[in-house]
């Protein structure tokens, strides 16, 4: 199944879930309580995205004169990919690792650490900026913030099960809606079911952006390459990261402090590496 189609069904999915525990509780208007506070909870994470996380990582925006290699390769390929030139950034951070952001292509950004820079050769950085490059193309931002607000409605509905059930409320006091058992079970299982499909429509898009990363430079050993040396260098020099921001880089930065693939933000590294190694270079 194409990962667009598959983000598609997880999108529908998630829907699907807070229209189940929106029926059970409130109808349709407890639905649209849920919709419009987690709307509003990220309006301001989407709007301000790149302020936020840049300066959660002291990200310093660099000039042409100041990092001309990266520069460059960043500006050669927005063109490739008919991208407007995004800001570029570096993290001072000896951990290797890199990720996109912005709300949109006129105001996008990307971001690598230092320690990326030292350990990856030129034909393995374009591989990574390609991939962050495809990430500002696919507006996975906008995505990723879709199922959070989404997701987010299901969270506060879930709360509003466990006080309803508590006190005997809601739409759940007959068989036909569960009953208080339903209730309690919904509140329990719901956010848990959000969680696991956010992780996957996260998981989906990383390897689209692998995918298109290779598309722009033609070249899907590249990055192949430098997805081996990411994953060997998160080992060595974890980085201290935000779990809210995993899903921005291009390596998995809580790497190793999870025991559930379930809940990881990326694909597993040698799945990924293995697609990209069948392709055949254009």
């Amino acid at each position: 199944m194409g990962n667009s189609i598959k983000t598609v069904l997880l999108l529908g999915t998630l829907t699907g879930l807070l229209m189940l525990i929106g029926g059970l509780i409130g109808g349709r208007g407890g639905i649209y309580i849920a919709f419009i506070f987690a709307a509003i909870l990220n309006f301001g994470s989407y709007w301000f995205s790149d302020k936020i996380v840049l300066k959660m990582y002291n990200a310093q925006e660099v000039s042409e004169s100041a990092a001309p290699d990266l520069y460059n390769i960043v500006r050669n390929l927005a063109l490739k990919a008919q991208l407007p030139m995004p800001r570029v950034y570096i993290i001072p951070e000896e951990t290797a690792n890199a990720f996109a952001t912005g709300r949109n292509e006129q105001h996008a950004v990307v971001a690598v650490t230092a320690g990326i820079m030292r350990i990856l050769n030129k034909e393995e950085l374009e591989g990574v900026i390609s991939h962050e490059l495809t990430h500002i193309k696919n507006r996975d931002m906008l995505i990723s913030s879709i199922a959070a607000t989404i997701g987010g409605a299901i969270v506060w509905m879930a709360h509003a099960a466990q006080w309803a059930a508590i006190f005997g409320g809601g739409r759940g006091d007959d068989d036909d809606h569960g009953g208080i058992i339903g209730l309690i079970a919904m509140a329990i299982l719901a956010p848990i079911a959000a969680a696991l499909i956010q992780m996957a429509i996260s998981r989906s898009r990383e390897y689209m952006a692998d995918a298109g990363g290779a598309n722009i430079t033609q070249n899907p050993y590249g990055l192949a390459a430098a997805l081996e040396k990411l994953s060997r260098a998160s080992q060595v020099i974890p980085m201290n990261a935000n779990p809210s921001t995993a899903h921005l880089f291009i390596v998995n930065p809580l790497t190793g402090k999870s025991l559930m693939n379930l809940f990881s933000t990326h694909p597993p590294m040698e799945e990924r590496i293995a697609r990209l190694r069948s392709m055949k270079p254009y």
